[in-house]
């Protein structure tokens, strides 16, 4: 039944930029998306299915509709002939989807080669690259799809030591890189990077990797509508799940619309993930704010100044990275750390930060006009890894999250490998850690993380810029 106490239809509710996911007992109803450049430049978001309005069942409910949940839906409805139902509680792609950084990267999450060997050993850590591999081949397939229109911008990632002392070390995973996993990366000199690529004025030098592409963040999640909703799939927007209870294996989701029956459940929500969702996700997942800015378009003699070669993703070596790009209307981009908790995200000494990083690395960018700032949070796992894993061989229910800022590109598989679990497909893939545990919990100091979170923040500063 469903409870009258509680309007079926929310009317459009404002952004909220004090959301915190540690805090807040879910993500809203009906809010509007983040005032991101992305969805500024996107154009009309695409139809919708509209709140669910009454009782139904379905044979999967994938909740969440960002990047994770409709590549499940779409590969479910592709390579499966199942047809998924979407609930989003929000706009369609509210949360990490709209708020990123665009980038694209042959990875998984924020360990590097080198962290895999030790963590793995080399035959697994050869399987993970493998699978980051297909998954690049296959997140180039979708974006070549005639449903999506995403401005691609090929060319490789730039892996930018912010100081010299770096240089030594990024030069030893490069050979690893190549010696090992037969990857062709490279050094590239500071002379050569500011004569041939970006004069980055911080920049010792950099390693390049192959692959490598920058896109419109809100164009790919409109096009993932688009596709999806051509193969079948229903997407419901304004339809957060209230309310989770299963009965004989059934699983009754309460939405403010209706009840919604499903025999499986993907969870692809990521860093909204509410405390209350499920308890085999609840603290999980330690969600960190990315603040982001957008500039103005620049003139040709700021853009030779920069001497900005390349419109590729940049990133420099610093733990709490800097991610950046030019933009395909030269407005510059930029984006990283950013405040502790939802409450302080507004207190302009983030964007200050931001700013001054971009000076250091342009300075003829120093006080360059903003068109654009927003933040939003990262689903970084306690061991900086993804999970794409059924928590319960007795439930089917499924969560794909945790890539750490890292889930542009391979979100796209992690919801094809989910939405082959959810359809009982066996894959050699499948014997990777990844895929093969939790998401790890803080146990008794979850309390702590963010206290813990303070002082990293503090160890990280003084790693990447003093000592």
């Amino acid at each position: 039944m469903v409870d009258n106490s509680i309007p079926r239809h929310w009317p459009k509710a404002s952004y909220d930029p004090k959301y915190d996911p540690i805090i807040d007992a879910g993500p809203g109803h009906n809010r509007d998306h983040a005032p991101t450049y992305w969805i500024g430049t996107a154009g009309t978001s695409p139809a919708d299915d509209g709140p669910v309005s009454s009782d139904m069942d379905a044979d999967v409910v994938v909740i969440g509709s960002g990047y994770t949940g409709l590549s499940t839906a779409i590969h479910l409805a592709r390579e499966h002939g199942i047809q998924a139902v979407v609930l989003e509680a929000n706009t369609v792609a509210w949360g990490c989807s709209t708020r990123n950084g665009g980038q694209a990267q042959i990875s998984s999450g924020r360990l590097k080669r080198s962290q895999w060997i030790q963590r793995w050993g080399t035959d697994v850590a050869k399987g993970m690259h493998a699978e980051v591999t297909e998954a690049f081949e296959l997140f180039n397939d979708l974006i070549a799809s005639d449903d999506i229109d995403c401005e691609p911008q090929p060319g490789g990632h730039y892996y930018i030591a912010h100081r010299e002392k770096i240089m030594p070390s990024l030069k030893k995973e490069c050979k690893l890189l190549n010696d090992v996993f037969g990857y062709g990366s490279r050094i590239i000199s500071r002379d050569e990077l500011h004569e041939n690529h970006v004069r980055d004025m911080e920049a010792a030098g950099a390693m390049w990797e192959p692959d490598g592409t920058c896109i419109h963040a809100g164009k790919l999640a409109f096009g993932y509508v688009n596709m999806a909703r051509r193969l079948g799939v229903k997407i419901h927007t304004g339809s957060p799940v209230m309310g989770w209870q299963t009965k004989d294996r059934v699983h009754h989701l309460r939405t403010p619309g209706g009840i919604v029956r499903a025999k499986s459940v993907a969870l692809a929500t990521a860093g909204y993930t509410p405390p209350g969702l499920n308890n085999r996700t609840r603290h999980r997942l330690m969600p960190i704010l990315s603040n982001s800015m957008v500039t103005r378009p620049l003139t040709r003699a700021e853009l030779d100044e920069c001497g900005i070669q390349t419109r590729s993703p940049l990133t420099d070596t610093r733990t709490l990275r800097h991610y950046y790009r030019l933009l395909p209307d030269n407005r510059m981009q930029i984006g990283s750390r950013s405040a502790v908790t939802g409450r302080d995200a507004e207190n302009g000494k983030h964007l200050d930060l931001l700013k001054k990083g971009l000076a250091r690395k342009f300075p003829a960018l120093e006080d360059i006009n903003l068109d654009y700032s927003w933040w939003g949070w990262v689903d970084v796992s306690h061991d900086m890894m993804p999970r794409i894993f059924r928590p319960d061989p007795d439930q089917s229910v499924f969560y794909a999250m945790g890539y750490g800022g890292n889930g542009v590109m391979y979100s796209a598989q992690a919801g094809r490998r989910m939405a082959q679990l959810v359809a009982g497909q066996k894959d050699k893939a499948f014997e990777l850690p990844i895929f093969t545990s939790p998401l790890p919990s803080h146990g008794i100091l979850t309390p702590f993380r963010r206290l813990g979170q303070r002082m990293a923040y503090v160890g990280y500063y003084l790693k990447d810029e003093i000592l």
